[in-house]
C-alpha cells in the first residue's frame, strides 16, 4: 500500500478544462484564450440535467493502475489515439427539480492547485447559477476531487445546501483511527475533514443508507470498494432514469476493455473490480442511461458490450430548445 501514498501524492486524482466560444476572455495580446467553465445540457424526462466542467488533470498511468503492465496500459491507450500520462475529466452534474437545484459532486477546489480543477465555480457561471443557490449536494464518495470543492479557504462554497454522503465514508473518512487507517494515504482524511466538517458543524451534512430515497425520484445504492461508502445515484423522472456512477471506471480507454484492472485509489481494488464488472454487465444488459465523473466531458452516455470488455457511447448531443 505504501505504493497508493506515493502514486496519490506524485500524481494527484483528476480536473478538466473544455471552453465553450461564449464563455471565453480572450485576450487580444495573444493567440490562447484564456479557459472558463463548461457546460453541456440534457433532458432526462421533465428534469434538465447540466453537465459541468471542473478541468482536467495528467494522469501517469504507469504509476497509478495495478493489475496490468505499462505496455499493456500503452497499447491499449494507442488504440485510443492517446499516450501517457491521459487528461482525466473531473464532471459534475446539475439536476433542476422540484426539490430546488441539486449538484451532483462538487470538483477539487483548491485541493490540486491552480490550473488543476477549480473549474466548477467557472461552469455554475454559464449555467446562470451562482452557488448560494443550490440547495442540495450528493456525494458519490468522499475523495477530495468529488468533495474537495465544497469549500474555499476552510468556509462552506454552498452555504444553503444539506451535504449528502454515504454513512460508511462519513464513518471512515471522518472517525477512523489507528490500524483502521494503515495504508491508506492520510491526505485522504485530512481533505475529507477540510471539505465536510464545516457543514458537519453547521448542522448541513447528512448521511444516507444503501437503498434510501435521499430526495424525490433519487436514490441511492451504497457499492462500497473504492471507498466504504461509494454510492450511485439513480435520478427518475416519469419512464426514464439515469445511473450516476461514481468512479466506477476511471480511465474508459484501460478499464473498459480490461475491467478487471484496478487503480492505486481504491480502498479495496479487488471488491471495486467485483462492483465494476457488475455494474458495466448491468448497465449494458438494460443500456442504461449512465453519467460518470471521470469519462471525457460531459461523461453522459451508454455502455455496450465488445468482446471480452465493454465500449463507452455518448450521448447523443443536441443543441436546441
Amino acid at each position: 500500500m505504501t505504493r497508493t501514498a506515493a502514486a496519490f501524492t506524485a500524481v494527484l486524482l483528476l480536473s478538466l478544462s473544455s471552453t465553450p466560444a461564449t464563455a471565453q476572455q480572450v485576450d487580444r495580446t495573444s493567440a490562447t484564450a484564456a479557459q472558463a467553465g463548461d457546460i453541456q445540457r440534457f433532458r432526462l424526462g421533465d428534469l434538465r440535467i447540466t453537465a459541468l466542467s471542473d478541468g482536467t488533470v495528467p494522469q501517469d498511468l504507469h504509476e497509478l493502475l495495478l493489475g496490468i503492465t505499462p505496455k499493456e496500459v500503452d497499447n491499449l491507450l494507442d488504440r485510443a489515439f492517446l499516450k501517457n500520462p491521459v487528461e482525466a475529466s473531473i464532471n459534475a452534474f446539475l439536476l433542476e427539480t422540484s426539490e430546488g437545484l441539486v449538484l451532483i459532486d462538487a470538483g477539487a477546489g483548491e485541493v490540486f492547485g491552480p490550473g488543476y480543477g477549480g473549474r466548477l465555480v467557472d461552469s455554475l457561471a454559464v449555467a446562470g447559477v451562482e452557488p448560494s443557490q443550490i440547495r442540495h449536494v450528493l456525494i458519490t464518495h468522499v475523495h477530495s476531487d468529488h468533495s474537495g470543492g465544497l469549500v474555499v479557504k476552510g468556509r462552506p462554497l454552498f452555504p444553503n445546501a444539506v451535504i449528502h454522503v454515504g454513512k460508511p465514508d462519513v464513518d471512515f473518512f471522518l472517525g477512523a483511527r489507528g490500524a483502521e487507517r494503515l495504508g491508506y494515504a492520510e491526505r485522504y482524511f485530512s481533505e475529507a475533514e477540510t471539505a465536510l466538517r464545516p457543514y458537519l458543524n453547521r448542522g448541513r451534512l447528512k448521511t444516507f443508507e444503501d437503498g434510501e430515497e435521499i430526495l424525490p425520484g433519487v436514490t441511492a445504492a451504497i457499492h462500497p470498494g473504492h471507498t466504504p461508502g461509494a454510492a450511485f445515484f439513480t435520478v427518475r423522472s416519469g419512464p426514464a432514469a439515469m445511473v450516476f456512477i461514481g468512479d466506477t471506471v476511471h480511465v474508459s480507454a484501460v478499464q473498459l476493455p480490461r475491467p478487471g484492472v484496478t487503480i492505486v485509489y481504491d480502498f479495496v481494488p479487488d471488491q471495486a473490480s467485483a462492483v465494476r464488472r457488475q455494474a458495466l454487465d448491468l448497465f449494458a444488459q438494460e443500456r442504461t442511461l449512465v453519467a460518470a465523473p471521470h469519462l471525457p466531458f460531459p461523461g453522459i452516455g451508454h455502455l455496450r458490450r465488445d468482446g471480452e470488455g465493454y465500449a463507452w457511447v455518448p450521448a447523443e448531443y443536441v443543441d436546441r430548445d
